[in-house]
């Protein structure tokens, strides 16, 4: 059940000190009433909120990422809806760190789940089921081109390896580029493809690896309000005519400089890209780079590898796969996260002239395409036709994306708001002039007390300054006014 302070009739309640905090109450700022939900979760039956932390200080590793001061104890989720153990209701607007697609245990997704595990819980790849080839096509059929071929893996750190893996086995080549502030994923193996230093450790990794300058039109050297593929453009000003990007040049030329002066002469053999960077900060490119790159690295006997983990499955509400909204085709797609809208399900897809480079020796995943996790991905692939997700994400992200708009113009830190769909972003900065970044003390101040008026929402970008909003597709539009005005109250009780 909410939280009673939730269920006032009236458009603003007071913040109750039990519920959001005795700073909150003392300065006497107000929080929107959440959008109504019919949904009963079951009363929460397992160990005690200290319990948990002390379980997770003994027994977990320290390495697992927390976020907030006092952590939220999630009990049960219902498609935009997380509660926590007092039964305190939330909006999810990070969708699990963007994996949630059709919405919190969807019940079409739950319903074919439990009718799997009824006939068959587990048949490795190598035994005819089947869901697997069911789903395979199924997967194939919403990719452009000779993209027709498909292995089914666990997350989207195993993709990538394995991407990275099939590029260099099918090239005979040994270098690959990707751009710095990308993030695809956290294994020994890809720590050197990911570029961002919070993800690295001291250890020998990225041999073979090289990373050229972010093409990002807001924070890098080159770039202004034309360049990217936006509704609402930076503040950055640059001498790019309407419709024109000089930009985008001078990045394909920082990435002609790595090849030539960083990549063995035998050539290239992939190149790594997300359509829009997802934990780099929501970033997006100028409107022609990726495109001209493909051309730069194809030049280079290389292949080029979209990695559509966080863009895929409509989410940027244009098109289906981020990559379509460059004018491109890939060589080889990744894809993981919403692909299973949770459930642990990723899939590599490439054509059959470079599949077959595989067969050179036994490759053996035990888990990639089990029964269960193909079910569970047909289904999502219905569910997002027959709910429409990718429309809902074009229309309810037109509409947090013209509010992101109006706190840009309401606020000094908030200097840029960016991304399409539902995946978008807002970067706080010291001052709109320089675009010095939040310090993250400040960003945190901000991001605590969101989460303490009922609102999830995520960080990114290198330094932490950028809420990720990144929600499961079936959000609404009411739901959005009011995580926007969640956001706003935030900002005004942090201001310094």
């Amino acid at each position: 059940m909410a939280s009673k302070s939730f269920q006032l009739f009236s458009k603003y309640s007071v913040i109750r000190r039990e519920v959001f905090g005795a700073c909150s109450y003392r300065r006497g700022y107000a929080t929107p009433s959440m959008p109504s939900c019919h949904f009963k979760p079951e009363p929460y039956k397992g160990p005690s909120y200290d319990e948990i932390l002390r379980i997770r200080r003994n027994n977990l590793t320290p390495g697992i990422l927390t976020f907030f001061k006092k952590p939220v104890l999630v009990h049960q989720g219902h498609m935009q809806w997380l509660w926590d153990h007092t039964g305190r209701r939330y909006l999810d607007l990070i969708g699990g760190i963007v994996t949630i697609s059709v919405g919190h245990s969807h019940p079409k997704v739950v319903a074919s789940m439990n009718e799997q595990s009824r006939l068959l819980w587990h048949s490795t790849n190598i035994f005819l089921h089947p869901k697997i080839h069911e789903y395979a096509e199924k997967l194939v059929a919403k990719m452009p081109g000779d993209l027709k071929v498909v292995y089914f893996v666990n997350s989207g750190s195993e993709a990538n390896d394995f991407a990275m893996f099939l590029a260099r086995l099918h090239t005979g080549r040994y270098d690959v580029l990707s751009l710095q502030h990308a993030y695809h994923g956290a294994s020994p193996y890809l720590m050197g493809l990911t570029a961002l230093s919070t993800w690295r450790y001291n250890q020998p990794t990225g041999f073979g690896i090289h990373q050229t300058t972010n093409p990002d039109v807001y924070q890098g050297p080159w770039g202004g309000r034309n360049c990217r593929d936006c509704s609402v453009p930076s503040l950055r000003t640059c001498n790019c005519a309407e419709g024109e990007c000089g930009a985008e040049d001078r990045y394909i030329d920082a990435l002609k400089d790595v090849i030539k002066f960083s990549v063995a002469k035998q050539g290239v053999a992939g190149f790594f890209a997300e359509s829009i960077q997802g934990v780099g900060g929501t970033v997006q490119f100028p409107k022609k780079f990726l495109k001209k790159a493909f051309e730069v690295v194809r030049a280079h006997g290389g292949l080029c590898i979209s990695d559509e983990v966080q863009t895929g499955f409509g989410r940027t509400g244009d098109d289906f796969w981020g990559f379509q909204g460059h004018d491109v085709q890939p060589d080889i797609v990744t894809t993981a996260k919403g692909i299973g809208n949770g459930f642990p399900l990723a899939a590599v897809v490439t054509t059959m002239d470079i599949a077959k480079s595989l067969p050179q020796a036994t490759y053996f995943n035990t888990f990639g395409g089990s029964p269960l996790a193909c079910a569970v991905g047909s289904t999502v692939l219905d569910v997002l036709e027959e709910d429409k997700c990718q429309e809902n994400c074009q229309t309810v992200g037109s509409v947090l994306l013209s509010e992101l708009k109006a706190l840009r113009d309401e606020f000094e830190i908030v200097g840029d708001v960016r991304g399409k769909g539902l995946m978008l972003g807002l970067e706080f900065v010291k001052n709109k002039k320089t675009r010095e970044r939040l310090p993250v003390d400040q960003v945190n101040a901000i991001w605590e007390s969101i989460k303490d008026m009922g609102v999830l929402v995520g960080k990114g970008g290198l330094d932490g300054n950028v809420l990720r909003i990144k929600p499961p597709m079936c959000v609404t539009k009411e739901d959005a006014k009011f995580g926007i005005e969640v956001i706003r109250e935030a900002i005004k009780l942090n201001q310094r």
